[in-house]
């Protein structure tokens, strides 16, 4: 089992890694990050908070998860 330190570690490189992956598909959410209500726990659950985002940018990222679907909208 993770300590809370690893889990909370875990859960901060999954924020980076998604971060770097949206940034190469051209699109940045500025709400992405931990949600701190989750980290209050005994032990911390860190779920990661997208929040919200523009249409414009919703259709980037559904674009850069369905390479090819653009076409059929």
């Amino acid at each position: 089992m993770k300590t809370t330190t690893g889990t909370l570690e875990a859960a901060q490189e999954a924020v980076a890694e998604l971060r770097e992956a949206l940034a190469r598909a051209g699109i940045t959410l500025p709400s992405l990050g931990l949600d701190v209500v989750t980290l209050a726990g005994d032990p911390p659950r860190p779920l990661v908070e997208l929040g919200c985002c523009t249409a414009e940018t919703a259709r980037l990222i559904a674009a850069a998860l369905l390479p090819g679907e653009e076409s059929r909208s």
